[in-house]
């Protein structure tokens, strides 16, 4: 049984606020948090623009199958960006997807944060 409600501050997460817990609805923070600064991951850049009507697309490839970092990492992009995207965990890596040619930009905003990449 799982807990559904609760008053008490040691039974919510302290980064989301949400409940401790395995269930989709609630926090798995904890569970997979891990710091991806050390791992040993190359993105790789892409253009893509078969099968989507013209429109072009930046496809960032080879990340790590790990949905909270690919939700937070997608979120930081398209808020920088200016523009949508998403994140796939298609096969056994992490795959994120920006509206339009922001491959200089996104460059930009990973090596702020020390993520090593290639590509275009």
């Amino acid at each position: 049984m799982s807990l559904v409600w609760s008053d008490d501050p040691k039974d919510k997460c302290p980064s989301c606020g949400k409940l401790k817990g395995q269930n989709k609805d609630q926090c798995r923070c904890e569970v997979e948090k891990k710091p991806f600064q050390d791992s040993k991951f190359v993105a790789v850049f892409r253009m893509e623009k078969n099968g989507r009507g013209g429109k072009t697309v930046t496809v960032i490839d080879n990340l790590p199958k790990q949905e909270v970092f690919l939700q937070t990492l997608t979120k930081e992009l398209k808020n920088r960006c200016g523009t949508g995207g998403t994140y796939r965990m298609d096969g056994k890596e992490g795959i994120i997807e920006i509206q339009g040619d922001k491959r200089a930009q996104i460059k930009a905003i990973f090596e702020t944060k020390g993520i090593k990449f290639k590509g275009q």
